[in-house]
């Protein structure tokens, strides 16, 4: 029978004063019974809305259908014929903006929660599956992917099912991307990013790591070598500053220095000598939900205080409203409509404040936001020790200066063909954060997919000619 509550089923959470404390996973996720309740939501749409909504094209109605019925093995085959990451993408996409905008049920009500029933079948499947992904016969065609986040994960994945023999050359000394440097630990945890790479190599993905690409070896090497196309998936970690007095003292982090330091060098774990400042107040610069992920990591790590700083208003923040939902029960404190202007030394190189201004919004700009102005005369102090810049991130420039025929825009993202994410340089593709900047997983996740799909289809002609 049909589950006509207007409403989605809660997700369980650990109470915000506990949480704020730990780096356990924030959502504790759906019981059995919870996801079959909630799946009796779905309306089961002829169209299928839902699905257009999807970068990776899941079959929706189709897997929620077994979930409905409890058949949770039938449930998770189906999510797998077009995602390979689904316990990854069901905790950090960003569904209300995609697949559940587009729900039928959230016309009159709250959509029926996608996210949250992908994500149990996938913990499901992880707990109680016990058949190991099977390995395609190889065709003997080498393609190289470089970098191991979502797009090169996607990629990789995808074309190993076809049968191809692919290599993910990763910098660094795990895989994972942003994924496991990025994203704090409670809200991805790392072993559930590790079960799903295995998965991909167990398919026999082969995995190279602390290999710099551009410098370890060549793209034009890779070639050499034999491998018949390259995905770059290599990302945006080149952060953004403001250029304003005293980002060089000490105390002033990039979010991407900081939450490295945090997740992957394990900052959060007392056995762990990570080198990171142990803060007493924090700003952090931004509205993204990288600011969000630096400001909540901070938090835990043991700042009293802890301030978002956001030119604009809270309509205007690019992080998700869970995302910031979270933080405000977890104790941040938000400074909206304020800019800095310097950050302030001790006299012995560290910071000892930060100057800001109050904004007023304007006319709209070229993104279509209300342009923030200053306000004349509204100076004041903020009273931190430690400062993290959250303001975006760009592509390294070290591919790109390595590998002749590669053009970029004036951001230094790789220019490729929208359709086949083909670059400039003839049997190279590129995609995730690589070509958008700094964007979301399941963005880059729909690039690595559309490259696989075009790599295919070129190689395919090739082998024909």
């Amino acid at each position: 029978m049909a589950n006509m509550s207007a409403t989605k089923l809660p997700m369980p959470e650990q109470d915000p004063a506990v949480r704020s404390r730990n780096f356990e996973e924030v959502a504790q996720g759906y019981t059995a019974e919870m996801a079959v309740e909630e799946a009796g939501r779905c309306l089961h749409c002829k169209n299928s809305p839902c699905v257009a909504g999807c970068p990776v094209n899941i079959r929706i109605p189709e897997f929620i259908a077994k979930v409905a019925e409890g058949d949770f093995q039938a449930a998770y085959e189906i999510i797998h014929t077009t995602n390979t990451l689904p316990a990854i993408s069901g905790r950090v996409c960003p569904q209300e903006s995609q697949c559940e905008c587009l729900c039928v049920r959230g016309k009159k009500g709250e959509p029926v929660a996608i996210g949250r029933l992908e994500r149990f079948v996938a913990d499901w499947y992880r707990e109680h599956g016990t058949e190991k992904t099977a390995k395609p016969a190889s065709n003997g065609v080498k393609v190289a992917v470089v970098g191991s986040g979502p797009a090169g994960l996607t990629c990789a994945s995808d074309l190993g099912k076809l049968g191809y023999a692919v290599t993910i050359f990763e910098a660094f000394h795990t895989a994972g991307g942003v994924l496991v440097y990025g994203i704090p630990q409670f809200r991805l945890p790392k072993e559930i990013v590790r079960h799903e790479v295995e998965g991909i190599l167990d398919m026999g993905v082969e995995l190279r790591l602390d290999t710099v690409i551009g410098k370890t070896i060549t793209i034009d090497e890779l070639f050499e070598q034999g491998y018949q196309a390259v995905f770059v998936g290599s990302g945006a970690g080149l952060p953004m500053f403001m250029g304003i007095p005293g980002e060089t003292l000490s105390g002033v982090y990039s979010a991407n220095e900081y939450l490295t330091r945090v997740n992957l060098m394990k900052a959060y774990l007392e056995e762990y000598d990570t080198p990171i400042k142990k803060s007493r107040a924090v700003a952090v610069v931004g509205g993204g939900n990288v600011a969000m992920d630096a400001a909540r990591c901070a938090k835990r790590i043991g700042a009293e205080h802890v301030y978002v700083v956001y030119r604009r208003s809270e309509a205007e923040m690019p992080a998700r409203n869970e995302e910031i939902h979270h933080a405000r029960e977890e104790g941040i404190e938000f400074h909206l409509l304020n800019n800095p202007t310097r950050i302030l030394s001790d006299g012995k190189g560290s910071v000892a404040g930060m100057e800001c201004i109050k904004m007023e919004l304007g006319e709209p700009d070229a993104s279509g936001r209300r342009r923030p102005v200053e306000v004349p005369g509204s100076e004041f102090v903020l009273d931190v020790d430690t400062v993290i810049m959250s303001l975006g991130t760009t592509p390294n420039p070290l591919i790109r200066s390595t590998t002749p025929g590669l053009e970029t825009n004036r951001k230094g993202c790789l220019v490729v063909h929208e359709d086949t994410m083909e670059t400039t340089r003839p049997h190279v593709y590129a995609g995730g954060d690589a070509v958008t900047g700094a964007a979301t997983v399941i963005l880059a996740m729909g690039a690595g997919k559309r490259a696989a799909k075009a790599i295919h289809e070129a190689l395919s002609a090739k082998k024909e000619d």
